[in-house]
C-alpha cells in the first residue's frame, strides 16, 4: 500500500528529513555519540551542555573551563561523524550560560536550544547582527504561550526573532517548567499548549515574513504522537526518553537498563535542589533524600545560579553524573512520563524506522476512519 512520506522539519535553511529532534539530556546522557547517530538517521541530534565538563578528569580544578573544553570537543566530534544536523541544549539557569552559548555559536553547532529560563539576553550576548547573518539557529524551549510571547517581544526590540520554538509540556522528564499542581491540570496539557504557542508565534511570522516552526515536546513517544501534534499545528517533535534506550546513547548500560525495567509506579516528582520540580525514577538514593538523609558533597563551583548550595541535600550535577556512569546507588535517573513503555534497547536506526512506520499507521488509520464517515454519510443520504 502506498504511504505518505513523513514530512520534513524545516528551520530556516536547515532541513531534517524526519521531524524528530532528540532532546538534550545532561549530565552526559546525550553527547556526540547519540547526537551524531540521530543526525545520520535524518533527525536532529542534540548534545546537552549541562554539566558536560564534569566528564573531564580535571573538572574539580576549574569546572567553567572544563565545560567549555568539553562542549567544544563534543560538537567537533559529532560534526566529524555526520553530515546531518547537530544541536546543543543550553540551560539559561546555568552560571556559565554566556560562555557556553558563545562556544556553541562559534564552534559551531547548527542549532542552539535554550531552555530552563527566559533567554532574553541572547541578542545582547551574540549581537543582533550576528544573529541575523549567522547560519546557526537559536530555538527557545518554553512551557507556555506567555513565555513565548515575552521572548519574542523582547527580541523584537533588536529586530530579530528566534528561528523556531520548542513547547515542552508537563509529561517531560528532568526539570519541569510547571508547579506540581499544574502537572495534572488539563489546562497545561501539551495539546492545549501547542495550539496556544502556534497562535502566538503566527503573529511574529507575519511581522518578520519568516516561517517559525513550533515543535512539540514532553511525553512524545510514538510516530502516532508525531502525527497527532502535526495536526495541531506543530511542524515537528522533540523526544528524549525513548532515545535513552538505544545502543548509541552515551550513558552506561546500567542507566539504560533502569529505563527498560521501569514501571509506571517507579516515577516520582522530586523537589530539585535548583528550585524546580523534576520527574525521575525513584530509587534508594531518592528514598534516602526523601527521608531527610543528606548526601555530603563539596561544590567545586555553583554551576546553577538557583542552587542553594548551603541547604542542598545533595549535588544534583554529581548525582546525575554518577547515574550516567551506571552508579545509580549514588545518583538517580531523570525520565519522562512514558518511560514505563520502554521494554528493550535498540539502535537509533531501528527506533527511527519504527517511528516512521507508526506515523504511517496513524495516517492510514485516519484515512480509513474518514472513508467510513464518507460511506456512512452517503448511506444516510
Amino acid at each position: 500500500m502506498e504511504t505518505t512520506d513523513i514530512p520534513q522539519l524545516r528551520i530556516g535553511d536547515l532541513v531534517a528529513e524526519k521531524p524528530v529532534i532528540q532532546g538534550g539530556m545532561g549530565v552526559g546522557i546525550s553527547l556526540s555519540g547519540l547526537a551524531s547517530a540521530v543526525a545520520n538517521e535524518g533527525g536532529i541530534g542534540v548534545i546537552a551542555a549541562a554539566g558536560i565538563g564534569m566528564l573531564e578528569p580535571d573538572f574539580q580544578k576549574d569546572l567553567r573551563k572544563a565545560n567549555i573544553r568539553a562542549l567544544r570537543k563534543e560538537i567537533i566530534k559529532a560534526k566529524s561523524k555526520t553530515d546531518g544536523i547537530i544541536g546543543v541544549n543550553i540551560m539559561v539557569a546555568i552560571s556559565d550560560f554566556k560562555e557556553l552559548l558563545l562556544t556553541a555559536f562559534d564552534t559551531p553547532a547548527d542549532i542552539i536550544f535554550v531552555g530552563a529560563g527566559l533567554p532574553l539576553a541572547v541578542p545582547r550576548i551574540i549581537t543582533p547582527e550576528r544573529l541575523r547573518t549567522s547560519k546557526v539557529k537559536i530555538v527557545p524551549i518554553v512551557s507556555s504561550a506567555r513565555a513565548a510571547g515575552i521572548i519574542f517581544k523582547s527580541w523584537e526590540k533588536y529586530d530579530c526573532v528566534p528561528d523556531a520554538v520548542v513547547v515542552e509540556g508537563p509529561l517531560a522528564g528532568g526539570h519541569l517548567g510547571f508547579s506540581k499542581e499544574q502537572l495534572d491540570d488539563t489546562k497545561f496539557a501539551l495539546d492545549a499548549l501547542v495550539s496556544e504557542v502556534v497562535d502566538t508565534v503566527s503573529i511574529y511570522e507575519e511581522r518578520f515574513d519568516k516561517k517559525i516552526p513550533v515543535i512539540a515536546a514532553g511525553g512524545i513517544y510514538s510516530g502516532s504522537d508525531i502525527y497527532k501534534f502535526q495536526q495541531l499545528g506543530a511542524q515537528g517533535v522533540q523526544m528524549a526518553t525513548r532515545f535513552v534506550a538505544t545502543h548509541e546513547c552515551d550513558a552506561k548500560n546500567a542507566f539504560k537498563e533502569a529505563y527498560v525495567r521501569a514501571k509506571k509506579e517507579d516515577l516520582t516528582i522530586i523537589d530539585s535542589p535548583v528550585g524546580l520540580p523534576g520527574r525521575a525514577l525513584n530509587n534508594e538514593f531518592l528514598k534516602d533524600v526523601s527521608a531527610g538523609i543528606k548526601k555530603p558533597f563539596s561544590c567545586p563551583w555553583q554551576c546553577l545560579r538557583t542552587c542553594d548550595v548551603k541547604s542542598a541535600p545533595y549535588c544534583i550535577a554529581l548525582a546525575l553524573r554518577n547515574a550516567m556512569q551506571g552508579k545509580l546507588e549514588h545518583g538517580f535517573a531523570f525520565a519522562g512520563a512514558n518511560v514505563f513503555r520502554v521494554n528493550e534497547i535498540v539502535s537509533v536506526q531501528e527506533l527511527m524506522t519504527s517511528l516512521v512506520a507508526e506515523y504511517h499507521d496513524a495516517v492510514e488509520l485516519e484515512r480509513s476512519a474518514d472513508g467510513v464517515k464518507i460511506n456512512e454519510s452517503v448511506v444516510s443520504v
